[in-house]
């Protein structure tokens, strides 16, 4: 049971699209991520996910709209719902999703993250 900063865990990593595992609760996990440029089209057949901007913006895009976030902002992406989140500049992200959530969902590509670290 030990307190966890995010700023002091953010500065152990520098890559992007990369999510970190900092904790789990209840099936679900705790990730956080950098982001920078976009990434893949795809959605989650079981899982809704939740994007918590901690520093930085970026904008979700889905197929019939753009949701830009700032900091301090968040949005949950239901199940099924096909997204790409989209970032100009760096922008670190704390995601909370059920622990059988894969980064690109339906996608394999090479930002796929079947085993993530922790930090």
């Amino acid at each position: 049971m030990d307190k966890v900063n995010l700023e002091d865990k953010f500065q152990l990593f520098s890559d992007h699209w990369n999510p970190r595992l900092v904790g789990q609760l209840n099936g679900q996990d705790v990730k956080l991520v950098k982001f920078q440029g976009p990434f893949v089209w795809h959605h989650h057949d079981e899982e809704d996910e939740l994007f918590l901007v901690i520093k930085g913006s970026f904008v979700m895009e889905f197929r019939d709209r753009t949701v830009k976030l700032e900091t301090g902002e968040f949005l949950i992406v239901p199940r099924g719902v096909e997204h790409r989140p989209v970032a100009e500049e760096e922008v670190s992200v704390l995601l909370f999703e059920p622990s059988t959530t894969v980064n690109t969902g339906n996608v394999l590509s090479a930002l796929t993250r079947s085993r993530l670290d922790s930090i």
